[in-house]
């Protein structure tokens, strides 16, 4: 059975190792040392790297770990990324046979025109588009694409398990208080997240459904935080309105 491990890396990254047998393949690997150390540790062979997308903090440890490994790397080209040697675009699928497992991918582009999510039944890698309670900051393209690519995360399966690759939870939880302080989903996430968070354990993965009920980017619709953020001056409520407010806002909550 495939068996996911969280590894974290850097200050608040995680790096996602999948692994069946003595296969392994790493998610947006960071940095090389807890990768290697873990698969030296469970005589583990390095058979592929995912990438969503070229942030220094996903692509930092390939280089080292492709010293180690002669492994491929799979993502979206890009001239600042130098590491990709198999590409891939909106449609395709990755079949990882070591690991029995098929990926179908999609771009998501919004924090970084690269960006990808990596989709199997009931998982998906998202990298850095979702967050538990929040999104990636609009660093490349447009807030609409941003919007359109959590609406399309946001249509998995409710029980799809979201690895994104950052301990944000308890870091957004404030501000999804702030835009719906009724909401009693937010509240009890928030308890939970802050015993976790105590005990040192991570807040992901988390599912489809906890986001639909507690990430205010994917509850543009919700009457009460259109109504926060009318009180704050907002007057066009279409959805990508609310999506445009709620970014700005969150970027100097």
């Amino acid at each position: 059975m495939l068996t996911i491990t969280t590894i974290p890396a850097l200050q608040d990254n995680y790096i996602w190792l999948l692994h069946l047998g003595r296969h392994a393949v790493a998610v947006d690997p960071g940095e090389a040392a807890p990768v290697l150390d873990f698969l030296q540790e469970n005589k583990l062979q390095l058979d592929a790297i995912l990438c969503t997308h070229r942030h220094h903090d996903h692509i930092g440890g390939i280089s080292e770990l492709r010293e180690v490994y002669n492994v491929p790397v799979y993502g979206r080209k890009h001239p600042n990324n130098p590491h990709i040697t198999h590409d891939l675009r909106e449609g395709d699928r990755l079949r990882l046979d070591t690991l029995d497992a098929v990926f179908d991918i999609i771009e998501v582009p919004g924090h970084l025109d690269d960006h990808l999510a990596f989709i199997a039944p009931s998982v998906v890698f998202c990298g850095d588009v979702m967050f538990g309670a929040g999104c990636g900051k609009n660093f490349e393209g447009t807030l609409a694409q941003l919007h359109h690519s959590l609406q399309r995360l946001a249509t998995l399966p409710d029980e799809t398990l979201v690895y994104c690759a950052h301990e944000y939870t308890a870091y957004d939880l404030p501000f999804a208080i702030a835009c719906e302080p009724g909401n009693p989903d937010i509240q009890q996430r928030n308890l939970e997240t802050n015993l976790l968070r105590a005990a040192n354990r991570p807040t992901v993965p988390f599912t489809i459904a906890l986001e639909k009920a507690t990430n205010p980017f994917l509850r543009c619709t919700s009457q009460e935080l259109i109504q926060t953020l009318q009180s704050r001056g907002l007057v066009d409520t279409s959805e990508l309105a609310v999506f445009t407010a709620l970014r700005q806002w969150r970027d100097r909550f």
